[in-house]
């Protein structure tokens, strides 16, 4: 297991943090009491986003059609909802909430080129409220598979979390387990897939990012009606 590259800047200044105060507070002659709570809070703000940014290795299990889960966490939500944003109709709508003591790493949930790419600033509200979808800063990407369906992915940010990171583009080609970003500190990650769509999960549920299949895409109807045929 590594730290993640998002993490490094922060880590970093928790650890000068902790130096500076203190060595200052030695160099000044505190209390050792003094000296001590100077020199353990920061540094322990340094251990927790060590364990924060971690980045453990992972064996992708999903690809075009098996869909596997973007981010480790719970299971919070499992329906039928309106899209709007891209797909304008039905879709089910599959999110993991990530506690501060989760992964916060961000794996594609399936093989595809990115067809649709938007960033949206918003508000901050709790990760597992409903709107949080819609309201809160958010990026929204679209994967489209090799027969043309498409899967919705979308990074929110929660309450405490300030930033959403995404290594998407228009047209780049991911590999399902693949990074596609990072949310810092307590967040959500929604998956919009059509209907008819297979769930292998349930609320409440715990996943692993790259890992766990949460469900698996109906075949084409082309390939349908061909096997009926036959």
């Amino acid at each position: 297991m590594k730290i993640h590259k998002e993490g490094a800047v922060t880590i970093l200044m928790a650890l000068v943090f902790a130096v500076l105060l203190g060595g200052t507070s030695w160099y000044f002659g505190a209390p050792k009491v003094l000296y001590w709570i100077l020199f353990c809070i920061p540094m322990g703000f340094a251990v927790f986003f060590i364990c924060f940014f971690r980045e453990p290795k992972r064996r992708p299990a999903g690809d075009g059609r098996r869909i596997t889960a973007p981010a480790d966490g719970k299971v919070v939500i499992i329906q039928e909802v309106e899209e709007p944003e891209y797909f304008h109709g039905r879709r089910l709508q599959i999110s993991v909430f990530m506690s501060f003591f989760d992964v916060h790493v961000n794996w594609a949930p399936v093989s595809g080129t990115v067809s649709f790419y938007r960033y949206h600033r918003g508000s901050y509200l709790a990760a597992w409220h409903s709107k949080s979808s819609t309201k809160n800063e958010r990026t929204t990407i679209a994967f489209r598979n090799e027969d043309g369906t498409e899967v919705l992915c979308r990074q929110i940010a929660g309450l405490f979390a300030r930033r959403v990171v995404c290594y998407a583009e228009y047209d780049k080609k991911f590999k399902a387990g693949q990074q596609i970003g990072f949310i810092k500190f307590g967040s959500r990650a929604d998956v919009f897939l059509p209907l008819g769509t297979k769930v292998n999960v349930s609320v409440g549920d715990k996943v692993v990012g790259a890992e766990t299949i949460i469900a698996e895409l109906a075949p084409p109807a082309d390939a349908t009606s061909k096997n009926i045929n036959q």
